[in-house]
Formats: structure tokens, C-alpha cells, sequence
């Protein structure tokens, strides 16, 4: 153990030594560069993903906990609610359960304008009982009020398609149900009692609320309910699915997972495409260092071959050059982690200023080449939007980020150290 210990010490200082020796040389331009493609390329992925985790979580809580819910329930022949209810309510991890009835419904507004719709009827106190709901759904104008007969809440994109705002009346048009419903009727005026918002655009532009004293009207005589189930903990969807169908037989289980499989598929490619485009750059590094270690093995290969006749095994000065590769990693890597976790607890601070300097760089040079359009420049709602998406830092990708970064030097490194067992050391000393 001693001797393993020595032998370390040995190669880390004439590493240090080599690496404190080249700082004025090419060798140190070539290692500068090398800490700094690193650090911007884990500095770019953590800001990266840690917004597109932002904003994916912002997708999934508002699909989850207003349209889906962890568990969907579809009652088949010979369902017992009562008996249902009490089983979910003897089951500590659940936390919600919330009966509700859904159609699809064309929608009529203002001046003609119209629409498809989700129509959902709730109970008149989801606010209330429903803790992730309310946290989600954001009332912009009027109020989530089903109390009042005929009450209609609309999504913020779905209520602008319409040209309708609190107290205004919106028609059902064509409306799915049961076989007793008619298809076509002009007489399912509601009046829209509130305009909500959520993190998914598309809840926005499709979701309308009624109270589900109404799905008699609107839905038919015996409208078919579904469950909505939510867990303390979504990741156990698979495990209370098992448990409910083995106490619940006669009804029909359905995971958020399923259920929208589609879309997080797609969340999911787009996220790994994402990084494997930043983890291009780690290659790219990596060949840069790959070519200046082997410069710098050439420029050293006189003391490689006095360290070889003194008594040094190859394996041993390889890495004294494998050793600065890995410290090279661990610099850039730990630079452009503390850089990345910066950018990413203030990515709304940043979005916000890159606006104001772009609004107030148009608005110079408009008012210098143009003065009378400058009183229609504005800044770009666009920034402003993303200023509001939380960056969610998940640590375990922020490691895997700088471990890889670290890696790609190590591995370079590696590679490149393997032409010192190609040397002759007397070839080199008698050329010398």
C-alpha cells in the first residue's frame, strides 16, 4: 500500500510539474481551451436541461392534476360506487378521488364564433377539496363558480377563440352523450362565470367546466362517470392499479403513464435529442485534447525517455499524462457546473434583461433610421414567457453531466498517452 502510494505521488507531481512548466507555452493555450470547451459545454447542458425539466414539469403537473389524474377508473357492468368509494377511502396513499363526466361539445360564442371543446362536469367545490387543482388551475378573470345553474368556465385560449369574458353566453351546439341526447340543440346556453389558465396550451384552448348537476342536461339521462384517483406519490400508479383491480373487478384501471403515452414519448425525445446535441461539444473537446496530448507527449518525449532509463514504467508515464487529461475535466467540469446552476437559479433574471436589451437596442436604431416607427416598437412577449418557467435542477443529471465531462477528457487522455509506448528511448536520446 506504501508502495502504491509513493509510486502516486510521484506521478502527481511531475505531473503538476509538467502542467506548471507549460503555462506559458502552445501546451497551455491547447489546456486553457480544452477546461474552457468543457466548462461551456456542461455549463450549457445543465442550463439546458434544467429548463426543459422546468417546463416539462409544468406540462405534466397541469396534465395530471387537471386532466388525467394518476389513475383513471371507468365503472363497467354491475359497479358499485359506494362500495368503491369506501375501498379508495381505506387506502392511506390516496389523497384524492373525484367523480366527474366528460363530452365533446361544439361551442358557439359571439358573432358566430366557434369551437371544439372538452366539455368536463365537476363537483361545484373542486376548488376546495381538490388542493392540486386549484394550484394549478389560475382563475385570470371572473371565478370558478359552478353554483349558479347553467355556469360555464372556459380556458383562457378557448374563451379568446370564442370572443367571450365573464357574463357573456356561450352555446352547445352539437354535444356527445348518450343515445337520449340530441346531437344538434340550440337551447344548452350557459353563461361563463369565470376564464382560467394553466401551464398546458392545450388545456387551455380546449377545456371547458360545468357543475355536474348538469351532465343530466348535457350528458343524457345515465351518463357513464370516470374515476379520477390521485397519490401521494405518482410513481406507485402500477402498484395501487394491481391493488384496485383485485378489490375492484368491475371496473377498468387506466395509469397517467398510458393514458398519455404519446405526449410524454415525445417530451421524451425531444429531451435526449437535446442532449446528445450538447454532448457533440464534450467530443469535439475531446478530440482538441486528444491532438494536444499527443503535441505534448512529442515535446516531452526527452524526459519520458530519461524517466524509462532511470527505472519508470511505461504504465507509470502514461499517466502522468492521463492524470493532467483528468484534472483538465474535473477544472472544466466544476467551472461550467457552478456557471450552469447560476444560469439556471436565475434564468428568469436573464430572459428578462436579454428583452430589455434587445427592446432598447430596436427602439435606437429605429429612432436613429426611423423616429416615426419607433413608438410601435415593443419588447418580446416571447423572452417574457420564458422568464415565467422554473428551471427544475435534477442533481443526479447534473453529475451524469460532469462525470461525462470528465470522462471525455480522461478517455482522450488515454489515447493519446498510448504513443509513449511507441518510443524508442535510444533512438530519441542518440537523435538528441
Amino acid at each position: 500500500m506504501k508502495n502504491l502510494i509513493k509510486k502516486f505521488n510521484w506521478i502527481y507531481f511531475v505531473s503538476r510539474r509538467f502542467s506548471t512548466v507549460d503555462k506559458k507555452g502552445r501546451s497551455a493555450v491547447t489546456s486553457f481551451l480544452a477546461v474552457l470547451g468543457i466548462a461551456f459545454g456542461v455549463m450549457a447542458l445543465t442550463v439546458i436541461v434544467s429548463v426543459m425539466n422546468g417546463l416539462q414539469m409544468t406540462y405534466i403537473n397541469s396534465i395530471m392534476e387537471i386532466s388525467s389524474y394518476h389513475i383513471r377508473v371507468t365503472p363497467e357492468t354491475q359497479f358499485d360506487e359506494n362500495a368503491f368509494l369506501k375501498t379508495v377511502s381505506q387506502i392511506p396513499e390516496i389523497s384524492v378521488v373525484q367523480r366527474f363526466y366528460e363530452s365533446q361539445a361544439l361551442v358557439a360564442g359571439r358573432r358566430g364564433k366557434q369551437q371544439g371543446a372538452l366539455i368536463r362536469s365537476v363537483s361545484d367545490d373542486i376548488m376546495k377539496t381538490d388542493a392540486g387543482f386549484a394550484k394549478e388551475v389560475s382563475i385570470i378573470n371572473g371565478d370558478f363558480d359552478l353554483t349558479a345553474p347553467n355556469s360555464i368556465v372556459l380556458g383562457s385560449s378557448l374563451a379568446i377563440n370564442l370572443g367571450v369574458a365573464p357574463g357573456d353566453n356561450v352555446t352547445l351546439l352539437a354535444m356527445s352523450g348518450t343515445s337520449d341526447v340530441e346531437l344538434i340543440d340550440d337551447s344548452r346556453v350557459f353563461t361563463v362565470t369565470g376564464v382560467f389558465s394553466c401551464g398546458y396550451a392545450d388545456i387551455n384552448s380546449t377545456f371547458a367546466f360545468v357543475s355536474d348537476s348538469a351532465e343530466n342536461n348535457i350528458l343524457g339521462a345515465k351518463p357513464k362517470p370516470i374515476y379520477g384517483i390521485k397519490l401521494k406519490n405518482s410513481n406507485l400508479d402500477s402498484r395501487f392499479i394491481e391493488i384496485l383491480s383485485a378489490k375492484v373487478p368491475d371496473a377498468a384501471f387506466e395509469s397517467w403513464r398510458s393514458y398519455n403515452r404519446a405526449f410524454f414519448g415525445a417530451l421524451r425525445v425531444e429531451k435526449n435529442m437535446l442532449m446528445m446535441l450538447i454532448f457533440i461539444i464534450f467530443i469535439v473537446v475531446g478530440v482538441n485534447i486528444f491532438n494536444g496530448m499527443r503535441r505534448l507527449c512529442y515535446e516531452r518525449r526527452e524526459e519520458i525517455c530519461i524517466f524509462s532509463a532511470v527505472g519508470g514504467k511505461r504504465t507509470d508515464i502514461m499517466m502522468i499524462f492521463t492524470i493532467q487529461g483528468a484534472l483538465t475535466g474535473f477544472y472544466g467540469s466544476f467551472a461550467g457546473t457552478v456557471l450552469g446552476l447560476l444560469l439556471s437559479v436565475n434564468v428568469s433574471t436573464i430572459f428578462i434583461l436579454i428583452s430589455k436589451i434587445s427592446y432598447y437596442v430596436q427602439y435606437f436604431f429605429t429612432s436613429l433610421f426611423a423616429p416615426e416607427s419607433a413608438i410601435y416598437v415593443r419588447q418580446n412577449m416571447l423572452y417574457m414567457i420564458y422568464a415565467q418557467i422554473p428551471a427544475q435542477i435534477n442533481f443526479v443529471e447534473l453529475f451524469v453531466t460532469a462525470l461525462f465531462g470528465i470522462l471525455a477528457s480522461l478517455t482522450a487522455s488515454m489515447v493519446a498517452s498510448r504513443s509513449i509506448l511507441k518510443l524508442s528511448c535510444a533512438e530519441v536520446l542518440r537523435d538528441e
